[in-house]
């Protein structure tokens, strides 16, 4: 027996696919659902808060040199084979 919980997207059709684990994956197999809709607008976790913040404050793009910038921000030794 396994446990999944999934968030899963619907197809167009309303049907669902759900990924099995390797040793569920030949035969037959017996599914009891439970379904709730889950609010869009809830971050799925920290991560996508993070990369929000970065895209709110325009991104990485901004960054010219970017070994450069590493060398300003990180005050540590110089790395072999790195500095140019």
């Amino acid at each position: 027996m396994s446990t999944i919980q999934a968030i899963i997207d619907a197809d167009a059709d309303g049907s669902v696919h759900l990924p099995l684990p390797a040793e569920l994956r030949e035969g037959k197999v017996m599914v009891i659902a439970t379904l709730t809709k889950v609010a869009e607008s809830a971050p799925s976790n920290r991560a996508i808060d993070f990369l929000r913040k970065i895209a709110d404050r325009g991104g990485l793009h901004g960054i010219a040199d970017p070994m450069r910038r590493q060398r300003e921000t990180r005050e540590d030794r110089a790395l072999p084979g790195r500095d140019a």
